[in-house]
Order: C-alpha cells, then structure tokens, then sequence
C-alpha cells in the first residue's frame, strides 16, 4: 500500500488507504457515509458516520493541492463522497 504525492510516498494509516483505495475504485459514483462505514470499517462498533468526514478531510490533506477545494475527494451535499478522475497531471501522482 504505496500512496505518492508529487513523487513523494505520502504516509498513511490502514484506514485511510483503503477509504481511498474505495472510493477510488469507483470514480464519479457517490458513497454514502454509511455505506462508505460498511465498505471500509466492516464491523467496527466504535465508529460513528463523523468518522468517514475525519479520514476524508486527513486523505484530502495528503491528496489535495488545497484541501478546502478539492478536487478530488468530493463532497456531495446531503448524499456523501465521491472520487474524481484526475485531469492529466492530476491527483497528484498515484494510487498503487
């Protein structure tokens, strides 16, 4: 689980990769924070559907050029998240 940015392997817990790894799989589809909670935390009793919103603004530290306008890792108002495709050059290097 190699996450790079700009080149640069970017460190990130287990949790975050496979959210993005998740997310990634399936651009321009839009995930719940529940079903985003079932996909990534399984069984987990001891998170809340805040949790998703936590590991997505950490990934959008590491991802994003400006995490306050991603372009990326997208929030769509009263649905959930979605990933977006890079442009050329885009998403800052890759997902491996």
């Amino acid at each position: 689980m190699v996450l790079r940015v700009d080149g640069q392997e970017v460190p990130t817990t287990t949790l975050e990769f496979r959210l993005l790894e998740y997310l990634a799989r399936s651009p321009g589809l839009v995930f719940s924070r529940d079903r985003l909670l079932e996909a990534v935390w399984g069984n987990s009793k001891f998170v809340s559907r805040r949790s998703v919103d936590v590991y997505v603004s950490k990934l959008r530290e590491k991802i994003e050029r400006d995490a306050n306008n991603p372009e990326y890792l997208v929030t769509v108002r009263g649905a959930g998240y979605k990933m977006t495709l890079p442009r050329a050059g885009g998403l800052k290097e890759s997902i491996a």
